[in-house]
């Protein structure tokens, strides 16, 4: 790994920061093509551009029962047993972000609140085909049940046999999502933002895929909502001279192997740490079933910053603000209040990304980019709709007419001015 001082920072930051700003014009028009398409022929063109695209002649879109409950039999029980669990933890960490409806009454006459409902219909995007993730199923559904969500509509793409892998299906069940479609990319997308004879329209579709996945979301928002537009996957480590370089190397790798356009960074003032993490790196690189994609990612945007001290190097990681943030340095508690910008922090040499990726119950879904500067991670929140309300009787009302007059008229609005007027009139 390319290893710099924080002094070039400024030499390399734009290399990192800049992963999302690719030209993507010929793609866009692709996808532009595909959600008109599908906009006014629905059903057909989902189903020409599923043989086009993932080789597939589909009879039907969607999953049955029959399937769902073979997928479950051939499963090996192990792997049953720790999406369970891992669903589990999921579910019990976002029970605790649900928000309550409140009224405020204290003052006579006026009641004023907010109102929690679920969002009706939610899609899921989960990647598939050639590979499979059912941590994104249980990461997205889980949520969304436990909104209240009445309706989960779960798109994949599916495999050149027209079917589902296995464990998506598993972890679908698992998860309680109500419909599923094997059907995938900008045209699943466009489906579920605009309905077709056999896909529901919904009103907010989440969950990560490849650049037209990412794309479509884009251009269908405003019909629907979206959660977010997920980048490549990235990870930051602050680590000191007590951090251990296998640990680390470990840990970058696990990210590099994800997409050549991935993101890994160790920041240190440790320079025999960086040295010794670099060697690493080469040695475990070497044992990788996706060695080639992940030297790739290491090569374009895989660096090695050694700061003046630990300071610097949360100041840096603040301006990145990474998708995941693993603090290995010595007394790490101490750290976490003065890191401002990431998506997940992972606190200790023994909380490794992948356990959150996994198991551990907060959302793997994060900001990416340096969105993490305003955004946050998937949660129950991203399921609800809030509704304010608003009750004035006659008496109250009349207390505060005059200013709300002086207000309207103030912007030369005098249709809203007199809508209060009319009410004190004399008949």
């Amino acid at each position: 790994m390319k290893i710099i001082k924080s002094s070039q920072y400024d030499l390399i930051k734009s290399e990192i920061l800049s992963r999302g700003d690719l030209d993507y014009k010929d793609i866009n028009i692709t996808v532009e093509k595909i959600v008109e398409d599908v906009k006014q022929n629905g059903d057909s063109a989902i189903l020409k551009y599923t043989k086009k695209f993932d080789g597939a002649d589909l009879e039907t879109m969607e999953v049955t029962k029959e399937e769902i409950d073979k997928a479950w039999q051939r499963t090996p029980q192990s792997l049953k047993d720790a999406l369970i669990k891992a669903g589990n933890n999921i579910k019990k960490f976002h029970e605790k972000q649900k928000r309550n409806s409140f009224m405020d009454n204290e003052l006579k006459g006026k009641i004023t609140g907010q109102l929690i409902n679920p969002i009706e219909k939610v899609g899921i995007y989960v990647p598939g085909g050639k590979s499979s993730y059912p941590s994104t199923v249980l990461m997205n559904a889980i949520p969304g049940k436990v909104a209240g969500v009445k309706e989960l509509i779960m798109v994949t793409p599916p495999g050149k046999n027209g079917e589902i892998m296995d464990n998506i299906l598993v972890a679908a069940k698992i998860a309680n999502v109500d419909r599923i479609f094997k059907i995938g990319g900008a045209q699943a997308i466009a489906g579920l933002a605009y309905g077709t004879q056999t896909i529901p329209k919904v009103y907010k579709i989440t969950g990560p895929g490849n650049i037209y996945v990412a794309l479509a979301k884009k251009q269908v928002y405003g019909i629907v909502d979206i959660d977010m537009i997920a980048g490549p996957s990235e990870i930051l480590i602050i680590a000191d001279k007590l951090a251990k370089p296998k640990y680390i190397a470990a840990d970058l790798l696990s990210q590099a192997e994800h997409d050549e356009l991935a993101s890994s960074v160790l920041i240190t003032p440790c320079e025999k740490l960086a040295e010794a993490v670099s060697q690493e790196v080469d040695l475990q690189l070497e044992n990788l079933e996706k060695k080639d994609i992940a030297k790739k990612s290491l090569e374009n945007y895989g660096r090695i910053i050694i700061t003046k001290n630990l300071d610097e190097a949360i100041d840096i990681a603040n301006e990145i603000a990474p998708e995941h943030l693993e603090l290995m340095v010595a007394e790490p508690f101490l750290y976490i209040n003065s890191i401002k910008n990431a998506g997940a922090i992972f606190v200790g040499e023994n909380t490794p990304e992948p356990l959150g990726d996994y198991y551990a119950g907060p959302n793997h879904t994060l900001p990416t980019n340096g969105t993490a500067k305003f955004s946050s991670p998937l949660s129950v929140d991203d399921f609800i709709k809030k509704t304010s309300l608003i009750y004035y009787s006659k008496e109250a009302l009349e207390e505060v007419k005059d200013t709300i007059v002086e207000i309207s008229d103030s912007e030369g609005l005098t249709a809203h001015s007199n809508s209060i007027k009319i009410r004190f009139e004399e008949a």
